[in-house]
């Protein structure tokens, strides 16, 4: 299984914390952005590949950083893919570029999708189970529980077996307070259906889009993230994620009379 990491974006927001060095790689609780997300994600036993696909801007960052944490004995083979574009103007969008990493790194087996910029309290490995008993694609849902908040995600509904019914990207009139959040299980059946999608001339950008136009194509499953989950999208919001993660026991951070699993 692989794991693709969605690191491309400029993070305009935040800059100029973000205007020579992605976002991905900015420091909360005393270690990367993408460090916690791997680190909750490598209990999935499967997964023996990580891609991070980034733009020219940033490839070299992730490859200096990529380096240093294989010197670190984390275990895990770690490779970066440029998608050549320089700024939003010529960017590939998410889809585009899981699209690209598909074709160029010639994956045909199971993976794992992550934005670089997903924060989780809790280790997913259950998210690994839970996905090789459905053998289908599978996003991760989260409730956030305002309907107003839910506007600037995706609106979405789920069945009695936890299939997607009902899922609508930036609702403007939403009908519940769970969201479809930028973790996704595709497995390797499922690929050409994403080829199909970009080669019809869709949206490439916002993968939730990609999840719109599948789960009335195939059937596909949500699972609920346990414990917190955190989007990074402002300074605010960063200052918040590293009050939060610096608390023992939040993401990997030791908690009392324990050492820090990484």
């Amino acid at each position: 299984m692989k794991l693709i990491v969605l690191g491309a974006g400029y993070a305009t927001r935040l800059y100029p914390l973000t205007l020579n060095q992605p976002k991905p790689l900015l420091d909360v609780a005393g270690k990367p952005m993408l460090e916690h997300v791997l680190d909750n994600l490598t209990p999935i036993e499967e997964i023996d590949q990580v891609i991070v696909v980034t733009n020219a801007k940033f490839a070299g960052h992730f490859e200096r950083w990529a380096e240093g944490y294989g010197a670190r004995g984390r275990g895990l083979r770690v490779s970066v893919i440029n998608d050549r574009s320089t700024d939003d103007s010529n960017k590939l969008g998410a889809i585009g570029d899981l699209n690209l990493v598909l074709q160029q790194a010639e994956i045909d087996d199971d993976v794992i999708v992550v934005a670089g910029d997903n924060l989780f309290s809790e280790r997913l490995g259950a998210f690994g189970d839970f996905c090789r008993e459905k053998a289908a694609p599978v996003l991760a849902v989260y409730d956030v529980g305002d309907l107003e908040a839910i506007k600037k995600y995706n609106s979405i509904e789920v069945d009695g077996e936890g299939r997607i019914t009902f899922f609508e990207e930036k609702p403007a009139d939403p009908r519940s307070t769970l969201t479809g959040i930028a973790l996704y299980y595709y497995p390797r059946s499922a690929l050409p259906l994403i080829r199909q999608y970009i080669e019809e001339g869709n949206n490439p950008d916002q993968p939730g889009r990609l999840v719109q136009w599948l789960y009335p194509r195939t059937p596909f499953y949500t699972w609920r993230v346990p414990g917190i989950w955190y989007d990074v999208g402002s300074k605010e919001t960063l200052e918040e994620a590293n009050r939060i993660f610096s608390r023992p026991g939040v993401g990997g951070a030791p908690a009392p009379g324990k050492e820090s699993e990484g």
